[in-house]
């Protein structure tokens, strides 16, 4: 695929400016129902199944809110520090689509749910705020499906299962300058909403969707260039190369001496370049009025202070508490904070091992590598049998090596640690008799090994401990074998 983008501006003139962006992502919640009927809000029914007169816009039909939206949509505002407004009004939002039965879409406008969060990134090596101007509710349109071509033709089929689906649009500040930043604030904004439960952002499904506002302005000015919204971007990847693209476009555009037209435009991935679609709409054009059908909404200092006691622990502030508490590299932090269901496994594991940071080993290292990133859910092992076989290894009672081979066997049968072992014969050998005869048959095997260690090659030693563990079919316990080579080499 070509990004198109040499061929817009050159990369000396890109470096004279600097991008300004933000991004509005609208996020599907996780209810059973839709937000102001009863309908189911479950994908992939088949089409126009789950309707009812309010989602089909019939004449009479009166939207009653859903309780358990507005509960998800405050714990996302929690989630992005946004202050929670006690009282918010829904709007009418008119506009005409063929998927769109009312003509309009119940939304917020100039009263919203929650404002002024922000959410926190990686940018060149330091952590950056990026501020959440608001987050509003609303309901989804339905879902045009076009055909194709078929005798000259193009047919257009309508689906309104997802028409009242709930939505929460989550407004940035226009605090990205780079896709670099942009890319990063939609992977930590889709961790955390996944994380308090609120949405499964399976973006194949249409669950988490970005709009890009772009502008681009001298570096140094202050004033604000003229922006283009770049819509509908269905993958983080793709929304990277379409601000690269975009960017370099309005360079290109001020380059030539022309002007950067105010307008919407899409990302073809097929080219990698972003194409008008028409000229961008202002709140004006939308006829925006209070929605007469529905009541303000209040939402209480107690209905709040529930809702927050109910919160579970932000990936941040797990990451910190995995660093500070277990003592984990900040790498392996992030690897077991990437989801809530990875960050919980780990844990059961090392409450099981009583070792943490073996524990993290073994979860990022092993058990990752077994399911070749398939979910946590799919783990051929539970987390307490993996916390039993590394408690194993920390007690002593047998070697890293060994669980290796008992893990496999476990993946394989799955059984629990203790059972393949009493049932192979696997357990570690501790007993000095014993391993007192293979130390002496492996220096007797290696005497120009047991020179070098006596003239001061020390290093030589892991060699002769190696000769052990494989004499041993790696069921010699390691510390015991160290210590018995040291006394017989003096």
């Amino acid at each position: 695929m070509s990004s198109g983008i040499a061929s817009v501006a050159s990369p000396e003139e890109i470096a004279k400016y600097e991008p300004v962006i933000g991004l509005e992502v609208h996020v599907q919640l996780n209810t059973r129902t839709k937000i102001f009927c009863g309908c189911p809000a479950r994908f992939g029914a088949p089409p126009n199944t789950n309707v009812c007169p309010v989602c089909l816009g019939l004449p009479g039909a009166l939207p009653v809110l859903n309780r358990e939206a507005v509960e998800m949509a405050i714990q996302a505002a929690l989630a992005t520090h946004c202050r929670v407004n006690p009282f918010s009004r829904f709007a009418r939002k008119n506009y005409f689509y063929p998927d769109l039965p009312k003509g309009y879409q119940i939304s917020q406008y100039d009263q919203p749910l929650a404002e002024h969060g922000w959410i926190e990134v990686s940018a060149g090596g330091a952590r950056k705020r990026i501020g959440v101007t608001r987050i509003h509710l609303e309901d989804d349109a339905g879902k045009s499906i076009h055909d194709g071509f078929k005798d000259s033709d193009r047919y257009t089929y309508v689906d309104l299962n997802r028409s009242g689906t709930p939505l929460i649009e989550i407004v940035s500040e226009p605090n990205l300058r780079s896709s670099e930043e942009a890319y990063e604030y939609l992977t930590e904004l889709k961790q955390v909403i996944e994380y308090v439960g609120v949405s499964e952002c399976d973006m194949e499904k249409g669950q988490l969707r970005c709009d890009a506002n772009v502008s681009v302005r001298l570096k140094g000015a202050e004033k604000f260039g003229t922006k283009a919204e770049v819509k509908n971007l269905n993958s983080f990847r793709f929304a990277k190369l379409a601000l690269d693209y975009e960017i370099a476009r309005q360079v290109a555009v001020i380059e030539s001496g022309g002007r950067v037209e105010q307008e919407t435009r899409l990302y073809n991935v097929a080219t990698g370049e972003t194409a008008g679609m028409r000229s961008k709409e202002h709140a004006h054009d939308y006829r925006y009025f209070p929605e007469p059908d529905l009541v303000p909404l209040r939402v209480s200092e107690a209905w709040l202070e529930r809702i927050r006691a109910e919160m579970p622990e932000l990936p941040a502030d797990k990451r910190q508490r995995f660093i500070e508490s277990y003592g984990l590299r900040e790498y392996d932090a992030q690897v077991l904070t990437a989801t809530r269901a990875i960050s919980d496994y780990f844990e059961k594991v090392a409450t099981a091992a009583g070792d943490p940071r073996t524990a993290a080993n073994w979860v990022t290292g092993d058990l990752l590598g077994a399911l070749k990133g398939r979910d946590i859910s799919e783990a051929p092992v539970s987390a307490e049998q993996l916390g039993e076989l590394v408690g194993l290894i920390a007690k002593g009672e047998i070697s890293g090596k060994l669980a290796k081979e008992i893990f496999a066997k476990m993946i394989e049968t799955g059984d629990a640690a203790r059972v393949i072992i009493d049932r192979e014969g696997l357990r570690q050998i501790s007993d000095t008799g014993a391993l007192g005869q293979m130390v002496d048959e492996v220096i007797a095997a290696n005497p120009k090994q047991v020179e070098q260690y006596k003239s001061g090659k020390t290093a030589v030693l892991g060699f002769l401990v190696g000769q052990v563990m494989k004499v041993s079919k790696g069921q010699a316990n390691p510390a015991a074998v160290n210590e018995l080579l040291r006394a017989k080499l003096l």
